[in-house]
C-alpha cells in the first residue's frame, strides 16, 4: 500500500515514528472496515437462512410450522456436523504434519563431514562418472629419486660407528649450532 523510497539515506527516528503511526492508523481503519463487512455478511446470511417467523393462529398451522422448523434444524445440524468433521480432519492433518516436521528436524542432524584424502583422479571420477578419461597423475611429473644409490650407500657403510662419526662431523659443520638441536642434519 505505502511504499517508502529511501535513496541511500537513513530515516530519522522522528520520520520512522510518524510513518509507523500512520501505518497503525491505516491498519486500524482497515480492521474496522473488515469488521463492518463481516457484520453485514452475517446479517445477510441470517436473513437468508432464518426468515422472520409469522406465528399462526390455529393449532394445525402451529404444528405444521414446528415440523418445518424441525426439518430446517436437522438440515442445519447436518451442515454443521459436516463442516465440523472437515475442520477436525484438517486440524488433525496439520498436527500430524507438524509432528513429522519436528521428528525430521530432531532425527536427522547434519553430520560433521570428515576430511577424505582423495586423489585428483578419484575426485574427477566421482564428479564426472565414467566420462572421466583424462589421467591427472601429478606424481608422474615429479622428479624420481634413485633408490638404488641410497641402498648402495647403506651397504658400503657397514660399521655403525662410522655412521655416527659422519653425523657428528656434519653437526660440527653446521654454522647455526647455537639455535639448538632441531637443526641437526
Amino acid at each position: 500500500m505505502f511504499h517508502v523510497s529511501v535513496n541511500r539515506k537513513r530515516l530519522s527516528a522522528r520520520r520512522k515514528h510518524t510513518l509507523k503511526s500512520c501505518m497503525l492508523v491505516v491498519a486500524g481503519t482497515m480492521l474496522e472496515a473488515e469488521a463492518e463487512a463481516k457484520a453485514k455478511e452475517r446479517e445477510r446470511f441470517l436473513s437468508e437462512k432464518c426468515p422472520p417467523i409469522e406465528l399462526p393462529h390455529s393449532k394445525e398451522e402451529l404444528l405444521e410450522l414446528c415440523k418445518k422448523l424441525h426439518e430446517q434444524i436437522d438440515i442445519s445440524e447436518e451442515e454443521r456436523y459436516c463442516i465440523e468433521f472437515k475442520l477436525n480432519m484438517t486440524l488433525n492433518e496439520v498436527k500430524d504434519l507438524n509432528i513429522k516436521i519436528v521428528d525430521l528436524r530432531g532425527k536427522f542432524k547434519r553430520p560433521r563431514l570428515k576430511k577424505v584424502r582423495m586423489s585428483a583422479d578419484a575426485m574427477l571420477k566421482a564428479l564426472l562418472g565414467s566420462k572421466h578419461t583424462v589421467n591427472m597423475d601429478l606424481r608422474a611429473n615429479l622428479k624420481q629419486v634413485k633408490k638404488e644409490v641410497k641402498e648402495e650407500v647403506r651397504r658400503t657403510v657397514g660399521d655403525w660407528r662410522k655412521n655416527i662419526e659422519d653425523k657428528a662431523d656434519r653437526k660440527k659443520m653446521c654454522p647455526h649450532r647455537h639455535l639448538g638441536k632441531h637443526l641437526m642434519f
